[in-house]
């Protein structure tokens, strides 16, 4: 279960980062904070 979700969170954030060089900047902001938020490593929301 860890894995699927630091998996899900190494996705988000790389979609945030890639929303950011599109010129999306609230939106990559958006998606890097929830990146952060379910992975194992930051406050999970699972747990």
């Amino acid at each position: 279960m860890d894995f699927i979700l630091w998996l899900i969170a190494v996705i988000l954030v790389i979609a945030g980062i890639v929303a950011i060089f599109r010129r999306q900047v609230i939106w990559g902001i958006v998606l890097i904070i929830v990146g952060l938020l379910v992975g194992p490593g930051g406050v999970s929301i699972f747990h």
